[in-house]
């Protein structure tokens, strides 16, 4: 066997075994140390998850939903901030990259508490675009930032050899520069998805019960109201994270297999 092989085996296995208590705690039962196993195993925790009245088929669809308009608008807005923040020479340059990363380190909660009263004035709350414009602060600085450190890397001289060629903007930036940004963008729309759908105290603040999302679902049981259940709806959300990464990974992978079937 291979070095790679086992290197690649050994990083599996680490990454799966926080997830073995998880899986036995989900099938129930008394589970006190030192026993391996609960005893009384059943499926009753799955039997809830996946019950009509559980709604957790409606709550992913909802959450991939919002993480997907989340990360459109994110793309949106963070692409040309962040060719504004690398290509351009702005007054208070550093004040506005400070504002727009500060995210990052300041939680989310708090900066969601200022707006709260806001958002109830506009109808806001309670409301999936609430929900959706609410998962930008948490997630938009790392799309940013991102962005511009594909900018950083990308060399210029590309570019003015297009434009001197006779390239459109529209052009530059889907033949020349767009290519440059995917590797980078793909690593914030990754993040991006993930922090949306990891939200738990902003959409239960902004959608007020009403918007019921994944987080919303299964912290409950974590807290405490059932710790079987709350393994079962652990292990269907890391599923649905680790499904979302693999098809965003797969994706990355056939687009630069297209182009380069596409130049040989």
């Amino acid at each position: 066997m291979r070095r790679s092989t086992v290197y690649l085996l050994l990083i599996g296995l680490i990454f799966a075994l926080p997830f073995v208590p998880a899986l036995i705690a989900s099938f129930g039962g008394v589970w006190r140390f030192p026993t391996i196993i609960p005893d009384g195993i059943n499926l009753r925790a799955w039997e809830s998850v996946f019950s009509p009245s559980a709604r957790t088929l409606s709550a992913t669809f909802l959450s991939l939903w919002i993480a997907f308009c989340v990360t459109i608008i994110n793309l949106m807005v963070g692409i040309p901030a962040a060719y504004a923040l690398t290509r351009k020479k702005l007054r208070f340059q550093s004040v506005i990259e400070a504002v727009l990363l500060a995210p990052i380190f300041v939680p989310a909660l708090a900066a969601v508490m200022g707006i709260h009263l806001t958002f109830l004035r506009l109808g806001l709350t309670e409301t999936v675009l609430g929900v959706i414009l609410v998962h930008l602060a948490p997630s938009m600085p790392y799309v940013i930032r991102a962005a511009m450190i594909s900018f950083q890397t990308m060399n210029e001289e590309a570019e003015d050899a297009a434009k001197m060629l006779g390239a459109t903007k529209s052009q530059r930036f889907y033949h020349v520069i767009l290519p440059h940004l995917i590797p980078g963008l793909t690593a914030g729309i990754i993040l991006s998805m993930l922090i949306s759908l990891s939200q738990y105290s902003v959409t239960l603040l902004i959608g007020a019960g009403q918007v019921i999302t994944l987080p919303i679902l299964f912290v409950p049981f974590l807290n405490g109201g059932d710790p079987a259940i709350g393994a079962a709806y652990t292990l269907v959300f890391s599923a649905v994270a680790l499904a979302l990464v693999l098809l965003l990974d797969g994706g990355l992978r056939s687009y630069y297999a297209s182009r380069k079937g596409g130049l040989s």
